[in-house]
């Protein structure tokens, strides 16, 4: 049997202006999840900067702060990039 998700999906732009709001829908929803693993689709986004690290991130402790599982998909090359070069790839599983 395999384990249950809730995927939640990113907007096209993940920058400084945009991480308050982003962190607003994205919060609530992983506490409503139940006991799903929480899958953050990056497959939209377009516009990055660090703060869309910060996001994920802070999605990642909330995730784990309720015991679920955690990762991240379809991140964007650039996103890929940015998440090494601050030495959090792996930790959001994008090594």
């Amino acid at each position: 049997m395999s384990e249950a998700s809730t995927t939640l999906t990113l907007p096209a732009a993940l920058t400084l202006r945009d991480a308050r709001s982003a962190l607003a829908s994205l919060g609530p929803a992983i506490a409503e999840a139940g006991d799903s693993t929480i899958v953050i689709d990056a497959g939209a986004l377009a516009q990055i900067d660090s703060a869309s690290l910060a996001v994920l991130l802070q999605c990642r402790r909330l995730a784990e702060g309720r015991q679920r599982g955690f990762e991240v998909r379809n991140a964007p090359p650039k996103l890929v990039d940015l998440a090494r070069l601050y030495g959090v790839a792996e930790l959001l599983g994008m090594s």
